[in-house]
């Protein structure tokens, strides 16, 4: 048995490290096509959000 406590930062630890090899994976794609990310400014990326 596990507490529910732990299962729950358990979940939020595998996530996480999902999130961080998605990321991983976009990088070496970037470097594997020389494409270089177009920065947004933070400003546009809440105005898209709807979030001003």
């Amino acid at each position: 048995m596990i507490d529910a406590d732990d299962l729950e930062r358990l979940i939020e630890l595998a996530e996480d490290m999902a999130d961080i090899r998605a990321a991983e994976e976009s990088r070496e794609e970037m470097r594997r096509t020389q494409s270089q990310p177009i920065p947004i400014p933070w400003d546009q990326v809440i105005a898209d959000l709807g979030l001003v």
